[in-house]
Formats: structure tokens, sequence, C-alpha cells
């Protein structure tokens, strides 16, 4: 994967593609050592124009991002189908690699969710688990190469179609994604408060709380500053949640084009191939913690729901 970024970029600033300026061959047809299609864009356009492109999504119907939705889907379908496979196969004896290996995440993410969360975990550990796996699934497609969709196409379909192809493989960088996830789990959050508390105390606490006061006077003289401080911690919890997975998944997806971008001569191919290959492992422990991250915090913040101030 790092090879095929850092070589992409050196064939193309080797073939002219600088500055803008340079022609295309005809035909279009550029090719990293591992192979990998080179978007028209960065033939015609330099390195702005490549990013530009792996930054445009496919969208329809005007502003729908079907890439983002698309992908989205099939891991979460392979995450449904793969751990109902083992868990149809899984046996009291001595379990398979496979299910030795579901059980331990299983196990992990339960133990999770009992250490932060006190009542019922029937419903919550699995949503944790849902969680979890699928953020983490989202979040590991910004290690596939940048070119392998816009090669697939080219191959298939040519260099014209592979120009107006745009395919954005990572959900999580895109705010339509983390957003959604984010207002779920805000939805979540209010359904618990108010059937832990009911509507009337869920109500009463808007306005009492975290300022308690005696005496009707007071109560009516705070109620506006509880009302305001709540509604910024209500409306807090989606927007931290979506912005901060969403920062770091488009941070990295940046990073990776930058360090192929820089590294665009034969004479600093082998530090470019470096570069990348430690941003990718390092990139492979954010992968892993910020999918943790939303688990948790969605675990916490649907607790704190439960809680009576």
């Amino acid at each position: 994967c790092a090879v095929g970024r850092v070589a992409i970029a050196a064939v193309a600033r080797a073939r002219g593609f600088r500055g803008g300026t340079a022609e295309p061959p005809r035909g279009g047809s550029v090719f990293g050592l591992d192979g990998v299609h080179v978007s028209t864009e960065a033939a015609s356009g330099g390195l702005t124009e490549y990013i530009q492109h792996h930054l445009t999504h496919n969208t329809v119907g005007g502003g729908f991002h079907f890439d983002s939705w698309i992908v989205a889907l099939v891991l979460g379908l392979l995450f449904c189908l793969w751990f109902r496979s083992q868990a149809r196969k899984a046996t009291s004896g001595v379990p398979s690699k496979g299910q030795a290996f579901v059980e331990l995440i299983v196990e992990f993410v339960d133990g999770q969710v009992k250490d932060v969360f006190h009542g019922d975990r029937r419903f919550i550990a699995p949503l944790a688990l849902t969680i979890f796996m699928w953020v983490f699934f989202m979040n590991a497609m910004d290690l596939l190469p940048l070119d392998l969709v816009n090669g697939a196409v080219k191959t298939v379909a040519g260099d014209e179609v592979a120009h107006h192809t745009y395919f954005r493989a990572v959900p999580t960088a895109d705010a339509n994604t983390t957003f959604g996830m984010s207002i779920t789990v805000f939805f979540l959050i209010l359904f618990y408060s108010i059937k832990a508390k009911g509507g009337g105390g869920f109500t009463k606490e808007l306005f009492t709380a975290p300022f308690h006061a005696h005496g009707v006077g007071a109560k009516i003289a705070l109620a506006p500053f509880n009302f305001f401080l709540n509604l910024v911690e209500y409306l807090s919890k989606p927007v931290s949640l979506a912005m901060r997975l969403f920062g770091n998944m488009y941070a990295g997806e940046i990073v990776f084009m930058l360090i192929a971008g820089l590294m665009m001569s034969w004479l600093t191919f082998l530090p470019g191939v470096l570069l990348n290959a430690g941003w990718a492992i390092f990139h492979i422990l954010i992968i892993g913690l910020q999918a943790f991250i939303f688990m948790v915090l969605t675990v916490v913040y649907i607790s704190m729901a439960h809680e009576h101030h």
C-alpha cells in the first residue's frame, strides 16, 4: 500500500505531470509500479487536482453520497454475516480459531460495557459491539490504495469513464456518515433519559439542573440558564462524537496523499515508502482507537442518561 502510493506520485512526476502544464500521454494511460491507475486529474492538473479528485464523492440526486452509503452498507452486512456464521458454528468444545477470535472481541466489548453501564445490558452490549466493529471496518478502508477503484474502472471501462468516476472508500471520512451515527446515538440518549426519568422528570431536570434553587422565584430566575446549559450539553455530545471521528479519518486520508505527493521523484522514492509505511502503521492504531472511543462514549452517554440530578 505504501509502495503503491509513492510509486504513483513518482511516476506522475517522472512523466512530466507537474504544475498542471504538461499533457498526459495519448489515451491517458498512466500507471504506478504496482499497476494501479493514476487518475487523469493527476496527469492533467498535478497533485492538487489529484487530491481534489480523491476527495470528491460519488453523489446521486444532487447531494446523496452514494459511495459512503454503499461502502458502509456492505461493511455492515459483512460484519453481520461474519458474526452470524461464527455464532451458528459455535461449539462448547474446543473452539476454532475463528470462533476464538470472535469470542475475544465479544468478551472485550462486553467487559467495557459492564464497567461503564450498570443496568440491563441486553441491548447496550450488542449496540456497543455493532458500533465498534462497524466503525472499525469503515475506518480500515483507509488502508486501501488510493487508486484501487479508479484502476479497476479504467481496466473495465477505459480512461474516459475513469476520468469522471469519483469514489471515496472511507465512509467515516464523510461527515454525513459520522453525523448520521452520532445523531442516532443522540436519539438513544433522549430515549433512555425519558425512559429512566419519565417525561415530566426529564423536562423538570432541563430547567432545574445543574443550578438548584429553593423558592419559586429563584427557580424561575435560574430556569433559562439551566435550560441553556442542558441544551449545550445535549447538543455537544453528537457534535463531538461526529467531528472527532470525521476529523481523524479525514486527516489520515490527507496525510497519505501529501506524503505521496511530497515524495514525487525516484530520488525520494525510498524515504516516501518508509514514511508512508510508518504512517500506515500508526494509522492502524488510530483506526482501532477511534472505533473504541466512539463505542465507549456512546455507552457512557447512555449511562449518563439514567442518572438523576
